[in-house]
């Protein structure tokens, strides 16, 4: 089976390969081997401050991936695009911020979308990204006072003191994007 990730950043390489190694025996004919292609692909969007951006920036990644293997006359089993970000939910009259993972995953043929949980972004964050348009990776590392933190335990690490990271968040969506694909008996 060939994996093909529209990304090189390790949270989501690292949560690609887990999921799919999770899920593999639950394949009518579980693959023997697997091999993962990574990419640079971005999202379209530079920081989704929407859901629709986020569904809108995980597709675009498997759109531009299929496109660019075809050129180089590739294919893939599957084609996995991740994307984070911001979205906002107005409750009891007030607007609050969460961080959201989503995965999109596509066979050429259909394609799936899934989402981690969310968690709630400070105000000295979300304020930041949302009305001054600075990227949620330049906030993070001065907030946290460290350096490319989107590339380790990313902001979900920060805000839940490394219990849930940008890994695992990926994972989450992940899981729940191939759930089509590993479960086809209940998605018939």
């Amino acid at each position: 089976m060939i994996v093909a990730i529209a990304s090189k950043r390790g949270p989501k390489v690292e949560a690609a390969k887990k999921v799919v190694e999770t899920i593999k025996q639950l394949f009518p004919k579980p693959p023997k081997t697997i091999m993962y292609l990574t990419y640079d692909i971005q999202g379209g969007i530079e920081m989704p401050r929407t859901l629709d951006e986020l569904l809108t920036g995980a597709q675009h990644r498997v759109v531009s991936l299929q496109s660019l293997l075809r050129a180089e006359n590739q294919k893939a089993d599957f084609y996995v695009g991740m994307e984070g970000g911001f979205h906002s939910i107005r409750h009891q009259g007030h607007e609050q911020i969460y961080l959201q993972s989503w995965a999109y995953v596509s066979n050429s043929k259909e394609g799936h979308f899934g989402s981690s949980g969310n968690v709630l972004v400070p105000n000295v964050i979300a304020n930041k990204v949302m009305n001054h348009a600075m990227d949620l990776g330049e906030v993070i590392d001065v907030v946290a006072n460290q350096r490319d933190v989107r590339s380790k335990q990313g902001t979900w690490g920060i805000l839940t003191r490394d219990l849930l990271t940008r890994r695992e968040s990926f994972e989450i969506a992940l899981t729940a994007a191939f759930a089509p694909f590993y479960n086809r008996d209940i998605y018939r």
